[in-house]
């Protein structure tokens, strides 16, 4: 089955599409040949709206109702260009993470998640069957709802030595973690790049919205006081399993920890927040033990975050991106929303239960038929248990397993 999907993380700034060829043997094996991405910004307009918002900013039933359309006709336009560039127009499946706006957690317990972006709008503009609303269902079932691209991180992770670990450096940055022994883990480590890109907001007066290639950092020095207040933020030492979001780390939360350190330089500002990053990944994968990590995410893609992860993580634990097992770092999330989908629409589960602390496994999303009668695809024998990732270069089908790939260490491409 050939699926597009959709995805627009905690940072906001863009749409990112991915397709893939998916195909799940009677072994349990599924297949999955990455076939490209195509990205998208939200206009500016759009974008501005969407950032007053978000919390902690009052907003009204008015204008979640207008975001929701705009953001499903942002998701629809990608969604058309996706099928047209990447599938030649035979694209049978859209998967639609939608955008989050809110995510009800309280004292370790998640009530509710919001992701708008009415799927209608790609429906009717691609004709496909659309799965959304992926994460509703597993909160119901006493879940965290997220990160639900764990299900998809434990197939890519079977089979690899020793204690793997993924990681994706978002808006906010989470773990998945396959232990020697005992059940898998899965949860929010804490702020990603959201600090450091409201950082940069604030610092240059909305002039820049991110800090290119980690730039800023680097020319930087990590303040220790600041450090200190910033590492004080009690979710830190929450047991997993976990979830947060913009909801706490939010640009207020970074003007209470700059308060009491007035007339820091911008550089050591973004430096010290580089390195809270990074501290608070390898804090909690130290407990742990993971012999590697595979990181994905805008994230990758800052040099400074990656020295410095690299630098906080226990000796001779490696670091590498999901680039080395075949799967785009860049595009890794949108991919696992298309397998997400893919499973949807055969009836499998979608979420890890002893990640999200789900009461069991459920089959996630919400389906929206496209234009032709709605035809679902026979039921497999087993669920999917490993994720291997197709070779589309090869153009023989071959496929490698991720269980296979190089484990050579990271390293930053030049320009980052």
């Amino acid at each position: 089955m050939r699926v597009v999907g959709l995805m627009s993380g905690t940072s906001y700034d863009a749409v990112d599409a991915a397709a893939a060829d998916l195909t799940l043997d009677e072994d349990g094996t599924l297949r999955l040949v990455p076939l490209g991405m195509v990205s998208a910004p939200y206009e500016d307009t759009l974008r501005a709206a969407l950032a007053a918002a978000l919390p902690p900013a009052p907003t009204t039933l008015g204008d979640v109702c207008r975001l929701d359309t705009r953001i499903g006709q942002a998701f629809a336009a990608l969604a058309v260009r996706a099928d047209r560039e990447l599938c030649a127009g035979r694209a049978e499946l859209m998967a639609s993470h939608g955008q989050t706006v809110f995510h009800w957690a309280d004292a370790g317990r998640v009530h509710g998640t919001l992701q708008i972006g009415s799927p209608a709008w790609i429906a009717e503009a691609t004709g496909r069957p659309v799965v959304s609303d992926f994460r509703p269902r597993d909160v119901a079932a006493g879940g965290q709802g997220a990160p639900l691209v764990s299900l998809v991180d434990l197939m890519l992770l079977r089979g690899r030595p020793g204690v793997p670990a993924a990681l994706n450096i978002g808006g906010i940055a989470n773990l998945t973690v396959l232990p020697a022994t005992g059940p898998p883990l899965a949860f929010d480590t804490g702020p990603g790049n959201a600090l450091l890109d409201a950082a940069v907001r604030e610092l240059t007066a909305g002039r820049l919205d991110h800090d290119a290639d980690g730039a800023l950092a680097a020319a930087g020095r990590v303040h220790p006081p600041l450090l200190r207040r910033l590492l004080d933020e009690p979710y830190y030492r929450l047991p997993a399993p976990k979830t947060t979001g913009k909801e706490l780390f939010h640009p207020g939360h970074l003007r209470a920890a700059l308060a009491p350190h007035p007339g820091l330089a911008p550089q050591d500002v973004l430096a010290t927040l580089t390195r809270l990053t990074a501290r608070t990944v390898a804090d909690a994968l130290r407990p742990l033990r993971a012999t590697e990590v595979i990181a994905s995410g805008g994230g990758t893609r800052n040099p400074a975050l990656m020295a410095a992860l690299r630098e906080e993580l226990p000796p001779g634990t490696a670091l590498l991106t999901s680039d080395a097992l075949g799967l785009p770092a860049a595009a890794k999330e949108a991919y696992a929303f298309a397998v997400l989908g893919f499973l949807t629409v055969h009836g499998l589960p979608g979420n890890a239960p002893d990640c999200t602390g789900a009461r069991g496994p459920r089959v996630l999303g919400s389906l929206t038929p496209g234009r032709r009668p709605l035809t679902l695809p026979p039921a497999p024998t087993r669920p999917p248990g490993v994720l291997v990732i197709g070779d589309r270069s090869a153009g023989d089908g071959r496929c490698v397993s991720a269980a296979a790939a190089s484990a050579a260490s990271y390293r930053p491409a030049a320009g980052g």
